[in-house]
């Protein structure tokens, strides 16, 4: 068990979630996080608007999901900055370790997902999150 491992821990598990917005697209994403390749990850503040959520802090901790639903590792946010989508860094793009790594590709990735799954869609300067993180635990799946 995680707390075995970590017992510092907080006694009440912290929200779980999965990357993406597909079972195969959160299944590739982890896949990224647990091989240290995605070290970061972008969101809406408009989509926390709208679910009336608040925004990530440092030190917030999460349960990732794979695209079954099971838990599969614990993230702990270690940087957040907020900064418009056109103003998003070419190192952050890099971090997030998707497809070429580019600030191209970052930004196609992600306008086209938001067109697609944001309630509020996709603008040049809409708010993002730039979160970075690390891994606290990541137990193998036979371990659970």
């Amino acid at each position: 068990m995680v707390r075995t491992d970590h017992p510092a821990l907080p006694a009440e598990p912290p929200e779980a979630w999965a990357f993406g917005a597909t079972p195969e697209h959160a299944d590739g994403l982890l896949a990224l996080v647990l091989a240290g390749t995605k070290v970061a990850t972008a969101s809406s503040v408009w989509d926390y608007e709208d679910e009336d959520e608040p925004l990530p802090a440092v030190g917030d901790l999460s349960i990732i999901l794979d695209g079954e639903g099971r838990p599969r590792a614990v993230l702990e946010v270690t940087v957040i900055d907020i900064v418009p989508f056109d103003q998003v860094t070419a190192e952050h793009a890099r971090d997030e370790g998707e497809d070429d790594r580019t600030l191209a590709a970052w930004r196609r990735i992600h306008e086209k997902f938001w067109t697609e799954h944001s309630p509020r869609g996709f603008a040049p300067d809409m708010p993002v999150v730039c979160e970075r993180f690390r891994v606290l635990a990541a137990p193998s799946a036979d371990r659970g």
